[in-house]
């Protein structure tokens, strides 16, 4: 199995940047795919960016093309998530995700993750 642990969040003003952390413990070597996605007050849970872990893929959506970048520190079995020029709009809770097993797809639907992490919440001012 495999743990999921997100550090980072925090309270920034607008025009900043924060980096948040997902560290993976137990069989790390089973997980093909990592993501980010957060859920803002009120609204579905969304994928962000996605990493495939074993090439270094990394795949982002729209909504954060450009400010955010996700990525792997293998050393630390950690993936990152860098987020620049932070909006009021990106308040939310943060969450990782993994795919593990034999299979995996490089995507940002939930429904594909099967392991997750807590949370750590991001708060924007304007």
């Amino acid at each position: 199995q495999v743990q999921l642990a997100e550090s980072g969040g925090g309270s920034v003003q607008a025009g900043g940047s924060l980096r948040l952390s997902c560290a993976a413990t137990g069989n790390t070597d089973s997980i093909n795919f990592m993501a980010w996605f957060r859920q803002g007050p009120g609204k579905e849970r969304e994928g962000l960016a996605v990493i495939y872990m074993r090439a270094d893929i990394t795949f982002y959506d729209d909504s954060v093309k450009g400010r955010f970048t996700i990525s792997q520190d293998n050393a630390k079995n950690t993936v990152d998530l860098q987020m620049n020029s932070l909006k009021p709009e990106d308040t939310a809770m943060y969450f990782c995700a993994a795919q593990t097993g034999t299979t995996g797809t490089m995507s940002l639907s939930l429904n594909e993750y099967n392991t997750w992490g807590r949370g750590t919440q991001v708060t924007v001012s304007s």
